[in-house]
């Protein structure tokens, strides 16, 4: 074989490493930076790395296995990368431009490695494990660090929150602060029928609680327990911070897989804004019903207060209503006894 025909194997084989290596390193990053925002809330770091292996890091690994396959066995490379493409396809057939974007690649990656020779091959190798994985250790630095330092008071109970000109009572865990996903409908029923413990529901609505608007949201978010001084942008459909704030006490629960919240404010029928615990607001079909995705029911103080006031007479005004209906009988029979 000819000397050029030679540095075109070359050249091919490492075309292939660096799609191989960038595509892994794309999901590592990914991986990594979704793991510390929607995983990593359990209590037990092991199940906290399982899910970051499977659920959050897997795209990364499945990359890395099929490229070492096809490294290590090149002439099945091609035929290897064409199953994989058909199998995109097929799990992807509903969004086909987004299967075709992933497919074509996987299809020209099998090419590149059916028909390139990387040379040196052991430095094709350092590249296609060593890369992703570093990447996976330098993306998770900042974001493991700062879940670490999360602030939880371990205080789930009703609380009121005051800041950034807001002051809400925030319901306790329970139905009006679940810990499973829900669609904005249910959500808002939730909160019009939560009793004014807020650890209940009654059986009509009683109207003194509810989501809270976006701008409330927004301007009432914490970063390690402080305001982070957000401010909502409803021409912009935009919030700003002085503060990126986080998932903190006193209104997440750092151990929850719950992250985004339902706002009672509606984009149109069939769409409203949820928020998430970093402050994004992001504009979703009011049908979503994901794990991830909850809500928390806010009351304004006075209100509550005025509720828990007409509670407490209530004994009062039942027991004067029974005294009057007494002694109403007692007339009534005094006058049937003198007629």
């Amino acid at each position: 074989m000819s000397n050029q025909a030679q540095r075109i194997q070359r050249v091919l084989g490492w075309a292939g490493i660096f799609f191989s290596t960038a595509i892994a390193c794309f999901w590592a990053y990914w991986g990594s930076n979704e793991n510390f925002h929607e995983g990593w809330f359990a209590q037990s770091i092991w199940q906290n790395l399982g899910l970051m292996l499977v659920q959050y890091l897997s795209p990364m690994l499945i990359t890395i296995a099929v490229s070492a396959i096809a490294l290590r066995w090149q002439r099945m490379a091609l035929f290897l990368l064409l199953i994989c493409a058909i199998a995109v396809v097929w799990f992807l057939h509903s969004h086909i431009g987004v299967a075709s974007l992933i497919a074509i690649p996987l299809v020209a990656v099998g090419a590149l490695y059916q028909f390139g020779v990387p040379e040196p091959r052991r430095w094709a190798w350092r590249c296609l494990l060593v890369l992703p994985l570093a990447t996976v250790v330098a993306c998770s630095i900042v974001p493991g660090w700062q879940d670490a330092h999360r602030l939880d008071d371990g205080n789930y109970g009703m609380r009121q929150v005051e800041g950034n000109g807001v002051t809400l009572m925030w319901a306790p865990e329970g139905p009006g602060w679940p810990d499973s996903g829900t669609t904005w409908n249910e959500a808002t029923r939730s909160c019009a029928y939560l009793n004014s413990d807020g650890r209940s529901l009654a059986n009509m609505p009683k109207y003194l609680w509810r989501l809270p608007t976006v701008d409330e949201a927004v301007r009432s978010l914490v970063f390690r327990g402080s305001n982070a001084g957000g401010v909502w942008n409803p021409s912009l459909h935009k919030a700003h911070y002085r503060t990126t704030p986080d998932k903190d006490s006193p209104l997440w629960k750092v151990h929850s897989q719950v992250i985004y919240w339902w706002t009672s404010t509606e984009v149109d029928g069939s769409r409203a804004d949820y928020i998430s615990n970093n402050g994004y607001v992001i504009q979703v079909p009011k049908e979503i019903a994901a794990g991830y995705l909850a809500f928390r029911c806010v009351c304004e103080p006075e209100k509550l207060s005025a509720a828990s006031v007409h509670q407490e007479e209530m004994p009062t005004i039942k027991k004067t209503i029974c005294a009057h209906r007494g002694l109403l009988r007692k007339m009534s029979m005094n006058s049937l006894k003198a007629i």
